[in-house]
């Protein structure tokens, strides 16, 4: 037996707890990995929520949890790029890697790099692949002016150093405890809130040339009154918003793959790329680290340790 995350229902963060669970097997073309760390993210308590059925339906009892990090523990038949014992890390589809053991497709799987810690390593594969789809959805270039919203979080924390690598200028949207971060990897920072269209103006007086949003609605409808062309304004979560206007709605699934996981871990690996850890919690406080992921005021991510 093993433990894993699990809710019966829609609802806030009381209705998750943890079960003990089947150990999982290695179907064909399968790798069993003990979970070392496994990041969660603001689109696994929105789909808890309910608030994304439409788009992402649960079934119940459902697990929970895509990113993960850990060891090699089973082979199934059929699988000969990965031996028992080799660290790894990648992605669930199945909502299953807040667990002590998950099973995934060989082909959800890339060496990590040991460079990484498992924190970063186990909580890497919805940032990266998310942040390299938005940035490629709106073509940054060499002195492009780009925006990010929430540009400290787990996305906009990774999208502003990609769109940094590829040349851009690039300014971020945070509240003022991230400022000084956000200066130490190059990106100017914008405090949120009231006026900050005349503020985003200040800091790039020769305008904005794309934008990626990473929060909401309204940070859509800055980038237009900001001047910036539908086509190369993004956004990971106002998907509707986003059809309405022609603007892009790319993530992880455009980029969900692992030879952009692999890319990505090696750019942290090198240090080319930060991924800040704002905190660590193990899996039985999993309500708890929720709460912290839904103030969306952490800098990076929030990561479960099985």
């Amino acid at each position: 037996m093993a433990k894993a995350v699990r809710f019966d229902h829609y609802g806030g963060r009381d209705v998750l707890y943890v079960a003990e669970v089947e150990l999982p097997r290695a179907l064909q073309g399968e790798v069993v990995v003990k979970v070392r760390a496994a990041g969660i993210n603001p689109g696994e308590a929105a789909i808890r929520q309910g608030f994304m059925e439409s788009r992402f339906p649960a079934t119940f009892p459902s697990g929970e949890g895509t990113d993960l990090a850990g060891e090699v523990y089973e082979l199934g038949e059929g699988v000969e790029a990965f031996a028992v014992g080799d660290p790894v890390l990648g992605w669930s589809d199945r909502r299953s890697s807040h667990a002590e053991f998950v099973s995934v497709p060989a082909d959800h799987l890339v060496a990590k790099p040991d460079a990484l810690s498992w924190e970063v390593a186990g909580s890497l594969f919805v940032v990266a692949t998310t942040a390299y789809a938005a940035v490629r959805a709106v073509a940054v270039g060499p002195s492009d002016t780009v925006g990010v919203s929430a540009a400290a979080g787990g996305v906009g924390s990774v999208a502003v150093q990609l769109a940094g690598l590829r040349g851009a200028n690039v300014v971020g949207i945070a509240s003022a405890a991230n400022h000084d971060w956000l200066r130490s990897i190059g990106v100017t920072p914008v405090d949120y809130g009231e006026g900050l269209a005349e503020r985003c103006r200040e800091v790039a007086p020769q305008g904005f040339d794309a934008f990626i949003d990473t929060f909401g609605d309204e940070y859509v409808r800055l980038a237009l009154d900001l001047g910036i062309a539908p086509s190369r304004i993004n956004t990971i979560i106002a998907f509707q918003l986003a059809q309405e206007l022609g603007a892009k709605s790319d993530g992880s699934g455009t980029a969900a793959n692992t030879g952009v996981l692999a890319e990505m871990a090696e750019l942290v690996a090198s240090g080319e790329i930060i991924v800040p850890i704002a905190a660590t919690y193990p899996l039985a406080e999993v309500q708890a680290a929720f709460e912290d992921v839904e103030r969306r005021h952490t800098r990076g991510k929030i990561v479960l340790i099985p």
